[in-house]
């Protein structure tokens, strides 16, 4: 039971607490209006009665619950009896003074929101992205410029005063690196979709990050080996997986651990933009044991240019998000401090055997 409802009721986010039992226990006042139900129908109901998901969310609800961490779900349609189902995001956490029980806040989502969540999908996105492109491509012209005209400066100074055109040959460096990675949304080939196996990819992957940014991490492998083939471009999910390893290791500390697990989740099927649902049974996680994201950005992670990193150029998991999305998968992410759990869902390839032997 809420002790302060004034508290609760002035929540600026439809919000609704679950028991153990998946019933509704609380609802506050933005949560009534947004569902056009009352609290006396909900309350003491179970969750999907009168309140309807899609995908739906109870095993989304058992896993926050085992895990003791929050889950951020994007484009999720949520909708009652009462009104019609709306694209929202997500957020479910565990209630840690009432054991069982989560809270979930739904975020509604605006058209222009839900295409740049899309990773690009959309002619808003498209065209922000163009643009983005077309300004990095000016700005590498003057800043080419810039660092010619200090190395040359720096070869008629004294050693002290080089280390100031050092220092503007290095930051011109620098931002050309960071525009080269906004160029990558606008160059990246469209995904050549075939048959592949992912342990496979992340055994290559696993390979070159353990000789390289991952070198002091401890990297665990737990695979479900009868896992069937996926659709994929095997490329473009071998850099997904590359990106997710060096977020990981640069999360964590050295001797720090990064867990790859693979598994199959017959239920998990994705709503896409034209309102079809993607059957998406294949899962990848990168698990790390760092600090966990920052609560500020957990819900906006895979945004270009928010990161939990100083020097953080907020690229890497919007450009992940970009592949998973043209792909025709999935990524969502949920951490807690010592576990942040970054997930992959894919297809089945066709014409393969499901995990019980049905095609």
């Amino acid at each position: 039971m809420i002790q302060d409802q004034g508290l609760w009721n002035s929540l600026p986010i439809p919000s609704l607490i679950v028991d153990a039992r998946d019933c509704v226990t609380e609802v506050n006042a933005l949560g009534e209006a947004f569902l056009n139900l009352s609290s006396q129908s909900l309350v003491g109901r179970p969750l999907d009665a009168k309140i309807s998901f899609e995908p739906p969310i109870l095993r989304m609800l058992q896993r926050v619950r085992a895990q003791q961490s929050a889950l951020h779900i994007n484009d999720i349609k949520v909708g009652s009896q009462q009104r019609g189902a709306t694209l929202c995001s997500l957020a479910i956490a565990p209630l840690f003074d009432t054991p069982g029980s989560v809270i979930l806040q739904i975020r509604p989502r605006e058209i222009a929101d839900r295409m740049i969540q899309s990773n690009a999908s959309g002619k808003a996105a498209k065209s922000a992205i163009g643009m983005a492109e077309m300004l990095a491509h000016e700005i590498k012209n003057p800043l080419a410029g810039i660092t010619g005209a200090a190395q040359l400066l720096s070869m008629n100074l004294a050693s002290d005063d080089r280390e100031l055109t050092d220092l503007i040959v290095e930051e011109s460096r620098r931002i050309v690196k960071l525009l080269e990675q906004v160029e990558q949304f606008g160059n990246i080939l469209p995904a050549e979709l075939k048959p592949i196996n992912l342990h496979d990819i992340l055994d290559r992957a696993r390979k070159s990050a353990s000789v390289g940014y991952a070198a002091n991490m401890m990297m665990v492998e737990d695979y479900d080996p009868s896992l069937p083939r996926t659709m994929a471009d095997p490329d473009q999910l071998l850099q997904v997986v590359l990106n997710l390893l060096k977020n990981a290791a640069q999360a964590g500390q050295p001797g720090g651990t990064i867990t790859l697990h693979t598994y199959y989740d017959a239920a998990l099927r994705v709503q896409r933009a034209d309102d079809s649902f993607a059957r998406l049974p294949l899962q990848i996680e990168v698990i790390d044991n760092g600090p966990g994201l920052p609560p500020a950005i957990a819900d906006s992670i895979f945004e270009p240019f928010v990161s939990g990193r100083e020097n953080g150029t907020g690229l890497g998991l919007a450009l992940v998000s970009k592949l998973m999305a043209d792909m025709g998968g999935w990524i969502s992410v949920s951490s807690k401090p010592g576990r942040t759990v970054f997930r992959l869902s894919l297809p089945r390839a066709p014409d393969t055997p499901d995990v019980d032997g049905v095609s």
